[in-house]
């Protein structure tokens, strides 16, 4: 087994210092699966950071559940501060009043926040409420809020089949109408223990077409200002490298043919609510260990799970079934490790979700055109 070079300690940790929540998104494994977990009282996170800033941590994102749900949120952030990090917030907007942006101008609250991400579902509350029940007036609002206080805001869109068929509007309000410098988009996507795809919000192959085709042109239309890390845009964007490639007569990309596609191991880790160490919240099923029980260098470096989801970088894709002959190979990292967990339940196996046979129709052992796996394309 190749040995990977790995830093002593993690450079960013991501947070759920609650499952509650005052939204039950429909794609959203907290707010199912992991409602019957215990939140951790003030003391254990505080004690967590102060081991986070022994070891060097530089930022933190503090996520839920909703991070505004709990009543000592200024108290831990304060924690972070305390022990030199950076830090960031997700949070669902609706709960951002003015007397909450009074409480970042506390001390170094606000010197020290790195943005806030609110989630952004549709352009009107018809659509966004299907995936976020009744928020979307206090959502914009709060997004509204921030922008006009000069806060660092970004907003985060997840593509589900509600609004599938609302990304030019959805556009047209966060960039013309609330004037923000960009978004960022990703998909519904399988996670947890739970099967989402039974509730009608995962994209068809068709719908996720469709979205690749619609962000593509928008993102052109708007000079790059929408962006994706994960995805329909950024699936979108890796065929056209490819097919530019391949038309020249290139047949792979440096760093591809491999399940590489998960970087974050090297550099993050994630805790839940409860305390429980995971890889990062997608590999929600992978238990590490407890903060405050388990050393988390010893973590970090020597968990065998951590120690495996390295290596899966060093493992061909020529030497899986289901991709030794596929003629895209070469461009392929394989896909989000939580995919292939979700889907196969091993981690060093493809993730149907970013496969580009799969995509395309063409793949012998699953062919989503013809509607053969309903767990993928249930409709």
């Amino acid at each position: 087994m190749t040995d990977l070079k790995v830093m002593s300690s993690p450079k960013h940790v991501d947070i759920a210092i609650t499952g509650k929540c005052n939204l039950a998104c429909q794609y959203c494994f907290y707010a199912d699966e992991m409602v019957a977990r215990t939140n951790l009282p003030t003391e254990r996170w505080l004690s967590f950071f102060e081991e986070l800033g022994q070891l060097g941590v530089m930022t933190v994102c503090l996520t839920g559940g909703e991070v505004f749900t709990r009543p000592d949120l200024f108290e831990l952030i304060d924690g972070v501060i305390a022990n030199r990090m950076r830090y960031s917030l997700l949070s669902n907007g609706t709960m951002i009043t003015e007397a909450t942006l009074e409480e970042f101008a506390i001390g170094k609250r606000r010197q020290r926040l790195d943005s806030i991400q609110i989630s952004v579902d549709g352009s009107s509350a018809e659509v966004h409420d299907l995936s976020r029940p009744k928020s979307f007036k206090r959502a914009l609002r709060g997004l509204k809020l921030l922008r006009e206080r000069g806060y660092p805001v970004t907003v985060r869109v997840t593509i589900n089949r509600h609004n599938v068929n609302d990304l030019e509007n959805v556009a047209h309000l966060l960039l013309e109408e609330v004037g923000l410098t960009s978004f960022g988009t990703n998909e519904a996507y399988a996670c947890g223990a739970t099967d989402r795809t039974e509730g009608n919000i995962i994209l068809t192959p068709d719908q996720r077409q469709k979205a690749m085709q619609v962000l593509m042109r928008l993102s052109e239309q708007y000079d790059q200002r929408i962006q994706a890390t994960a995805g329909p845009l950024i699936l979108a964007q890796e065929l056209k490298t490819m097919d530019e490639m391949l038309a020249s007569g290139l047949t792979s990309r440096p760093g591809r043919g491999t399940l590489s596609a998960c970087g974050g191991v090297f550099s993050k880790l994630a805790v839940h609510h409860d305390g429980t160490i995971v890889p990062c919240h997608v590999l929600s099923t992978l238990n590490l260990g407890t903060i405050g029980i388990d050393n988390l260098q010893d973590v970090w470096l020597n968990h065998p799970t951590m120690k495996a989801l390295r290596q899966r970088r060093t493992i061909p894709l020529s030497s899986l079934e289901t991709c030794q002959d596929c003629a895209y190979q070469g461009f392929c990292t394989g896909g989000c490790p939580g995919g292939a967990v979700y889907f196969n339940g091993d981690f060093n196996t493809r993730s149907p979700m970013e496969c580009y046979r799969i995509l395309r129709g063409e793949d012998p052992f699953l062919n989503l055109s013809e509607n053969v796996n309903s767990r993928i394309i249930d409709e």
